[in-house]
């Protein structure tokens, strides 16, 4: 059955999940477009959003964006999160070894939350991954979270059709429970390009939980040689097993 949600909480969630995901401030307009409700509604949630600095406004009350207590709640989860600190000394050990970008991230349902980023220095164009949310099925972090369940726990979880980020995303069902089954026979995932442009990744699952929850990834050049993928995908199998073993130790559920 499901839950009985109470209407202005769900609608202020949704509204604060509206903001964080669009990268331009919005008008109430767009807003109301977006979440589908009521102007009236909306108009009052906004105010009270922006009075308690949840919603930022400009001058003229014309476009709203994220507001800096969003940011105080984010930085408490990260804070809270025990495996967090074991997580981000293997990204700066994995990222020493392959020098590339690397990312420990989480599954939120049909989606992976990236909580930690280390970037290669080589990198010229830095996309800020942390508190980003990312449909599962087009990263390679995704698909190793949902390669731990059952194909009928990812068919009641992913929403269809599957939206497509680039020309190489999987939006065939079919395909991506048989990508699925790949990543269960060989343990990580590799996408190329259906994320992003000109990236390939790899990814493998933190076995501290059951199913896991977590993973860890590198991003790599579309151009890179195969003997180097091949390196860089040994090293994060090593670093996060290696990851999992400590979390396991040290109790960390």
């Amino acid at each position: 059955m499901e839950p009985q949600l109470v209407k202005s909480a769900e609608r202020t969630v949704r509204i604060l999940e509206t903001l964080a995901a669009s990268r331009e401030t919005l008008t109430l307009s767009e807003l109301q477009q977006r979440t589908g409700f009521p102007r009236s509604s909306l108009h009052a949630l906004m105010r009270t959003l922006v009075e308690l600095n949840w919603v930022e406004t400009d001058g003229a009350k014309s476009t709203f964006g994220i507001g800096p207590h969003a940011l105080l709640t984010g930085t408490a989860y990260l804070d809270k999160d025990m495996a967090l600190p074991f997580a981000q000394e293997a990204l700066e050990d994995l990222r020493e070894e392959t020098g590339h970008t690397v990312h420990f991230a989480r599954r939120d349902e049909a989606h992976v939350l990236y909580l930690a980023t280390r970037d290669s220095r080589e990198a010229h164009h830095i996309i800020p991954r942390v508190g980003r949310r990312l449909p599962a099925h087009v990263t390679a972090l995704g698909q190793v979270l949902l390669a731990q369940l059952t194909d009928d726990e990812v068919a009641a979880l992913i929403p269809k059709p599957l939206a497509p980020i680039t020309d190489h995303t999987i939006t065939d069902f079919a395909e991506l429970t048989g990508e699925l089954d790949k990543i269960r026979a060989r343990g990580w995932a590799y996408e190329r390009e259906q994320g992003t442009p000109g990236v390939v990744c790899v990814a493998v699952a933190v076995d501290y939980r059951i199913p896991a929850t977590d993973a860890i990834s590198c991003s790599m050049p579309v151009g890179l040689a195969p003997a180097d993928v091949e390196r860089v995908t040994d090293a994060v199998i090593r670093h996060t097993h290696k990851l999992g073993a400590t979390l396991r130790r040290e109790g960390i559920r």
